[in-house]
């Protein structure tokens, strides 16, 4: 295994990871909750799809070339987690019905590059290990990970590209 500072390669996958501060954000989008299993098999996707249909109805978009996926209570061993398919905003406004509002707060993160051809488990491993030798650990409360979509993306893609994003702190000593 190969590591430095700015990158992760474990296997035969690279993924160039680095540590970034994203500014608060205001966004928009529609809420799914289930197990990692109900995801793979597409729920998430299905989400997507009709988030996308009803995109026009969300007014202040802002950066509106990327689909956010915002997931909350995703920690290693857990069962169940909440799924965020959101846009940008500008500021609080009008949410349309079936929809909510969601603020994340100013954090530093993980950030990687998953490209097609590379095995999504192993992204996330890679940040993961190079957050552990970086001396940071996941942030405890808040968003579990963050995924940067390209809007014109297909959700039904089986080979998707997309950033990720972990938040993250320094580790106690």
């Amino acid at each position: 295994m190969k590591q430095t500072g700015e990158g992760a390669v474990l296997g035969t996958q690279e993924n160039e990871v680095r540590a970034v501060h994203k500014p608060s954000l205001h966004a928009v989008g529609m809420r799914w909750e289930g197990t990692f299993g109900e995801a793979e098999a597409g729920g998430i996707r299905a989400v997507q799809r009709e988030f996308k249909r009803r995109l026009s109805e969300i007014g202040g978009r802002t950066n509106d070339g990327i689909l956010l996926g915002l997931s909350y209570h995703a920690a290693p061993g857990a069962d169940r987690f909440t799924h965020y398919s959101a846009v940008e905003v500008a500021e609080r406004g009008q949410v349309p019905e079936g929809m909510t509002e969601i603020e994340v707060p100013a954090l530093t993160y993980a950030r990687t590059e998953h490209r097609k051809g590379q095995s999504i488990e192993q992204s996330y491993r890679n940040v993961y290990q190079w957050m552990e030798e970086q001396g940071y650990s996941p942030l405890q409360g808040g968003p579990t990970h963050f995924e940067e979509y390209p809007l014109l993306q297909d959700p039904d893609d089986p080979d998707p590209e997309f950033v990720i994003l972990i938040p993250m702190e320094q580790k106690q000593a």
